[in-house]
């Protein structure tokens, strides 16, 4: 499993990060300032090399012109002296080119190892940073799901004791109905009887007077006929 080894932009907010330490010097590739040393050399031998052919090939033509014989084969035997040395130049030229080539090959690959090597202690940095950020993130999960359950269990139990006020409100509502109804009626009688204690009042003070009336005239009659009241 591999990971990248720089953070990516678009982070979370509040997700801390992982600042990926820069390249050092050992871990980078080799500078190209020896090869290009090596290379300037290069071009000087080659330069020698093909410089002696040409004075070879010069001293074979000036033989040519002079046209004896003596002149021919020192002429033939310093081209090939020269001929030969230009070949052992470009020879050694070849073979120190392979051993830099397969120097600079090797001092590339440790560069890379190295740079391998870093990159790895990164991403193994990197992964226990994000290990560790999924950690928090699940138990910050895990105290929202617990948060949301209990939430839901006490919505539960407000609606149900709601439901249960909304009952007594309604219970009430009809209690309180019922009681101005037989308040009304008790209204009602009360007035009612209000009249008829009125209506009373009204016979007993007609029976007071017929009462009194009465008892006037029998004391009148008693004042006139008093014989009649002893023969009584």
């Amino acid at each position: 499993m591999t990971f990248p080894v720089g953070r990516p932009a678009g982070t979370a907010a509040g997700t801390p990060s992982v600042p990926s330490p820069a390249p050092s010097a050992s871990t980078s590739p080799a500078s190209p300032t020896g090869s290009g040393s090596r290379r300037r050399q290069r071009s000087t031998r080659i330069a020698v090399a093909v410089v002696l052919v040409g004075v070879a090939a010069a001293l074979v033509a000036g033989a040519a012109v002079v046209g004896t014989s003596p002149v021919l084969l020192l002429a033939g035997a310093l081209a090939v002296l020269l001929g030969g040395a230009a070949t052992k130049i470009t020879h050694a030229e070849v073979q120190r080119t392979r051993v830099d080539a397969a120097r600079d090959r090797a001092d590339q690959a440790r560069a890379y190892a190295r740079l391998t090597e870093a990159r790895t202690a990164e991403n193994v940095e990197f992964a226990a940073d994000m290990t560790g950020l999924i950690a928090k993130r699940d138990a910050q999960v895990q105290r929202v799901e617990k948060r949301l359950a209990e939430t839901t269990d006490e919505l539960a139990a407000a609606r149900s004791e709601l439901a249960a006020s909304t009952d007594r409100a309604e219970a009430a509502e009809r209690t309180s109905e019922r009681l101005t109804s037989r308040l009304a009626e008790a209204e009602e009688r009360a007035e009612a009887a209000v009249i008829r204690v009125a209506e009373l009042e009204a016979e007993i003070d007609v029976l007071r007077a017929e009462w009194q009336a009465l008892q006037a005239a029998r004391a009148a009659e008693g004042h006139h006929h008093p014989g009649n009241r002893r023969a009584v």
